[in-house]
């Protein structure tokens, strides 16, 4: 069962108004009472005090001048002047707790005899029952305590006060409870309101009816109804989109089919291209099986077989990295990237395979900040580098240099290779072609490092192309967005 938003603003402003109302009273209420205790108790103290002035000028006036004979045959005269200087009833006692002054009815009380204990111990205490408070404290001669005196003091006067107040409070603690709960009910009951239309409209929403009416407040229930409305015209627009994205996933669909076809194309184009060193390593399997113990046809296996397992393998992983471009375009974190230092860092991993060559390199680098996928521009740069040193002479040299054109950054990589014949230069991006079929299969390529360069530039918004080409070697150019 719900319950409805006014009672449960009702309810919470009972509650916060009393909660303060009591809180307010039980801390004033306390505070008079503590204030009403230190009054009385430093009254008393000073009776205390003005006791034991009196007792030692009543000694120095007397003859024998003996504290404990005094108490014995004056006591009860010293206690009667002591109440008239004091104006409170006076109780005597001598060091052994016997009363040396006129006796009360409460005297032999076990709280009071308590009480007095505390005092006969040179110490000051008190004891209040009902509107009575009695009060010990010692009667000293220099640093002796000689016996006790007790004040009889009537707190009356004090509870009367007390319980004005309290009564005081009650009442106007009503008044202002029942004037403040009525005036935040009706300003806070259009809040509710506010509140209750809101949920209704949401209802209507919930139903299908988009159109709603904005509530002219100027606060945050007013914005909220604003936004409401804002959201109710945006669900009618988005089912209106739905419709038009409807068309555009059948399109979507009928793309995908014809991706599938394109990939099983692709995959028939593949499966030709393994035929060739998997006949070749079956050839060398066949005549080690007819001549077995031919140790030069051994050798040759051996070579061939390696070669073209490693020409296998890398033509596997770059059909997989191929394949793993066909993924959408939210797969690709494009980012800004220092270009100086990631084509120093692609040189650095691939400085083994320069070294193994004797290929000597020049580099003219300048610092840029390109935008694009740091994984993609690594792929690119891996597989131009290593094309120019696969395809490069002997001894040989690349120059790699970089440069800023209009809003774009250019890097220009040229070998002092084999070069690409001018009517061949147009089909060097298709998967698995090589312009030197000999060649690529020395070198261990597999015609798909360009096939792979092209297409991840072309996915992170850059490009790849041939610059020239000649029996000199050989200068491709990439180009990537700057990072603005």
């Amino acid at each position: 069962m719900r319950t409805s938003i006014k009672i449960k603003f009702s309810i919470f402003l009972a509650v916060l108004l009393l909660l303060t109302v009591f809180v307010l009273s039980l801390l004033v209420l306390q505070g008079i009472k503590k204030d009403q205790q230190v009054q009385y108790e430093q009254y008393l103290t000073r009776q205390a005090k003005t006791a034991n002035v009196y007792f030692i000028q009543t000694i120095l006036a007397e003859a024998t001048k003996v504290p404990k004979t005094f108490l014995t045959s004056k006591g009860k005269e010293f206690a009667e002047q002591l109440e008239l200087i004091s104006g409170q009833s006076v109780v005597l006692y001598d060091r052994d707790g016997t009363v040396v002054s006129k006796k009360v009815s409460l005297t032999e009380s076990d709280s009071i005899k308590r009480t007095l204990e505390f005092a006969r111990n040179n110490k000051t205490a008190y004891l209040v029952e009902k509107d009575s408070l009695y009060y010990f404290a010692p009667l000293r001669s220099g640093n002796e305590q000689v016996g006790v005196v007790q004040f009889n003091y009537s707190l009356s006067g004090h509870h009367e006060f007390y319980n004005h107040i309290r009564q005081l409070f009650i009442y106007i603690g009503a008044g202002v409870f029942f004037l403040s709960f009525i005036l935040a009910y009706f300003y806070f009951d259009s809040f509710a309101n506010g509140i209750i239309r809101l949920e209704q409209t949401v209802g209507r929403i919930r139903e299908g009816h988009y159109e709603t009416a904005v509530l002219t407040r100027r606060d945050e229930i007013g914005r909220l109804s604003e936004g409401i409305n804002a959201m109710s015209g945006q669900i009618n627009k988005t089912i209106s989109d739905m419709e038009e994205e409807k068309k555009k996933l059948t399109l979507a669909v009928n793309k995908l089919s014809l991706l599938d076809r394109q990939q099983k194309q692709f995959i028939g184009n593949v499966t030709h291209e393994f035929k060739t060193p998997l006949t070749s390593i079956k050839a060398y399997i066949d005549l080690l099986e007819m001549y077995p113990d031919d140790e030069n046809l051994l050798e040759t296996a051996r070579t061939n077989i390696k070669s073209e397992t490693q020409r296998l393998y890398e033509m596997v992983e770059k059909v997989l990295q191929l394949s793993a471009l066909e993924k959408y375009d939210f797969e690709y974190k494009k980012e800004r990237i220092e270009l100086k230092q990631t084509i120093l860092s692609v040189l650095n991993s691939l400085k083994g395979k320069l070294d193994k060559f004797g290929i000597s390199l020049q580099t003219e680098l300048t610092e840029a900040f390109v935008e694009a996928d740091k994984d993609s521009m690594t792929i690119v740069l891996m597989n131009l580098l290593d094309n120019a040193i696969k395809y490069n002479k002997a001894e040989g040299s690349i120059s790699v240099k970089n440069y800023l054109e209009k809003d774009r950054a250019v890097i220009e990589i040229a070998d002092t290779g084999i070069g690409i014949p001018e009517e061949l230069a147009g089909k060097i991006f298709d998967p698995f072609y090589t312009v030197d079929k000999n060649r690529s299969r020395q070198s261990g390529g597999v015609g798909l490092g360009l096939s792979l360069a092209q297409k991840h530039a072309d996915t992170i918004g850059g490009s790849v192309t041939l610059v020239n080409t000649n029996t000199d070697g050989t200068t491709f150019r990439i180009v990537f967005p700057l990072h603005v």
